[in-house]
């Protein structure tokens, strides 16, 4: 006769599950285990390494100070990578071998703790020093009595002038999703949900023409800098070449199997980048129409892609939440930037700074070429961004679904002017968004398109000076960080 299986109810087997752990994991009657000396020093040494391991040189300061007076003033020195004395709140030179005095320091409060030398390390790959690596603040890094103490020192963002609205242009029926400026800087295209696409004089705003053939929103524009060609895509699953001169359509690129939402020129060879919502980005021959690669590694819609001509040639973001930086020669994924938590819409090439910025609901992060380094993060936005731009000056611009635009300083990641779009009469409060941005060539003129149907351009203030609109901000020269 076979035995019958007891069953108990739940709260015994949780009963049971929670002694079990009680059991295994405490010891001493409940009590945890007592931290001796020795771990507590190994924990703070495991610490120091990992957040602290590019400051791997730390003298005692008499000895760096008799370094330096063993070398005569007037012979250079040339024995490997120079020292730079860091004494008190006084923050690293703006470049490498510029030394600091210790009569030029300021003096430190009284804390226990030991101001340290830091060899700025030239990288041979991208010629940053440590202070680059590390972020755009100045650290310092002590530890006293088994506690770590970070000493921070950060920079003061350039002043920019604020920006404020000069002209709305109406003319779309509907949502305005794309523009792009020529090469010339003479006219902009802008793409709209109303299946057309409009040129516009850039310097009256008079509508120059109107090209249809599109039979869905369209998403994407960008104009050829060798080539009288406008490039589109939409949400119809076709990338179309207009030719300018004769304002028809020339050649179509099929293959994407579903939407294609954004398209890249690359700047120095005929390839054209497309991206939708079937996970992956190709890449054309401009002119014979061939599908070169077809970079699939995404698991969700490719929202952005961006081109340039040093390595990566092709970045895009994606709504699963990751970065990927291409080989264009292989077609293959040489990084992929997981740091993102939500999904990406935008990302923005600086033009003179060999770095990127992309954007999502958490919060915005710049990047450093050629490998993806983290930089910093632009926290404050929230909401879901849809587009970034960034211009000469180092003017940084966020625009998001809510209508709100964020203007940044992009060293020092400083948000210097927030501002609301407001939505034009008769359109409802929710179409109070934007989708797209556009600096033109001079970085004078910012150009959005949003959801009200219009077109808006913002231009500086002209008048404003550092002391009529100073800097609100203020440094937190001394920060402490226990752990």
């Amino acid at each position: 006769m076979e035995s019958q299986v007891v069953r108990h109810s739940v709260h015994t087997l949780v009963f049971r599950s929670l002694k079990r752990t009680h059991d295994m994991f405490l010891s001493e009657e409940g009590q945890p285990v007592s931290e001796d000396d020795k771990s507590r020093q190994q924990k703070v040494s495991c610490k120091v390494r990992d957040e602290y391991s590019v400051l791997q040189d730390v003298m005692l300061p008499s000895e760096a100070a008799s370094r330096l007076r063993s070398v005569p003033a007037s012979k250079p020195v040339n024995t490997g990578p120079q020292v730079t004395m860091v004494t008190g709140r006084q923050a690293y030179p703006s470049g490498p071998g510029v030394q600091l005095s210790m009569e030029t320091s300021v003096p430190v409060d009284p804390l226990p703790v030991n101001p340290i030398v830091v060899q700025d390390k030239q990288s041979p790959s991208t010629g940053h020093s440590v202070a680059d690596i590390v972020g755009r603040s100045r650290e310092l890094v002590t530890v006293s009595n088994n506690q770590l103490v970070r000493r921070t020192a950060v920079i003061k963002p350039t002043w920019h002038a604020p920006w404020k609205l000069m002209r709305v242009i109406s003319g779309h029926l509907g949502w305005v999703r794309c523009v792009t400026v020529d090469p010339s800087n003479s006219w902009f295209a802008t793409g709209s949900s109303d299946r057309t696409i409009k040129i516009w004089e850039l310097g009256s705003c008079k509508l120059k023409l109107s090209l249809t053939g599109h039979i869905s929103a369209v998403r994407g524009l960008a104009v050829s800098s060798r080539q009288p060609y406008l490039f589109s895509c939409g949400e119809d699953k076709q990338v179309k070449c207009w030719d300018l001169e004769m304002n028809k359509v020339v050649r179509h690129y099929h293959g994407h199997l579903s939407g294609v939402y954004d398209l890249a020129l690359h700047p120095t060879i005929d390839v054209l980048v497309t991206c939708g919502r079937d996970a992956s980005a190709r890449v054309w021959d401009m002119r014979t129409k061939a599908c070169i690669h077809s970079l699939t590694g995404h698991t969700n819609t490719v929202a952005c892609v961006r081109c340039q001509a040093a390595n990566p040639q092709v970045i895009t973001g994606s709504h699963d939440s990751t970065i990927r930086l291409w080989d264009l020669a292989s077609g293959k994924t040489k990084a992929v930037l997981t740091n993102h938590k939500k999904s990406i819409r935008a990302v923005a090439l600086h033009p003179n700074d060999f770095s990127f910025a992309s954007a999502s609901p958490d919060n915005i992060k710049q990047w450093k070429f050629p490998d993806g380094n983290f930089i910093q993060n632009l926290s404050g936005h929230q909401s879901i961004v849809n587009s970034l731009s960034v211009n000469q000056d180092g003017v940084l611009v966020s625009a998001a679904d809510n209508g709100t635009i964020h203007f940044w300083d992009w060293k020092t990641g400083y948000n210097f002017q927030k501002q609301q779009t407001i939505a034009q009469p008769g359109s409802l409060d929710s179409e109070a968004g934007i989708f797209a941005t556009t600096f033109d060539l001079s970085g004078c003129r910012l150009i959005t398109a949003e959801a009200d149907k219009t077109i808006k351009i913002y231009k500086e203030d002209e008048t404003a000076t550092e002391e009529t609109h100073p800097i609100n901000w203020k440094a937190d020269v001394l920060k402490r960080k226990r752990y």
